[in-house]
């Protein structure tokens, strides 16, 4: 009887720690709570690269590496959309 409460009790751990997304999968990553916006314009320079987050995190949102750290904003945000478009190479060919 014990070594069945045993099992059972490991299996529900692997189920319920397999529901809890990629966290305890994959520790790489990083989803962006909506506390952790960055609420101002950064200068681009400032920006040394950025990606956004998985698909399965529940906001939207660029990681942005910048010399001192990387802080979340929204990849919708006008200014942020701009520094895309300046950054995009552009073809010359015709």
């Amino acid at each position: 009887m014990k070594i069945s409460l045993l099992l059972l009790t490991l299996l529900l751990a692997a189920v319920w720690t397999g529901s809890q997304g990629s966290s305890f999968r994959s520790p790489g990553v990083k989803c962006c709570s909506s506390e952790m916006f960055f609420p101002r314009k950064i200068p681009a320079f400032r920006i040394k690269s950025y990606q956004y987050t998985a698909s399965r995190c529940s906001h939207k949102a660029a990681l942005v590496k910048l010399p001192k750290g990387t802080v979340c904003v929204n990849p919708e945000a006008g200014w942020f959309r701009d520094y895309l478009k300046q950054k995009k190479p552009t073809n010359t060919s015709m």
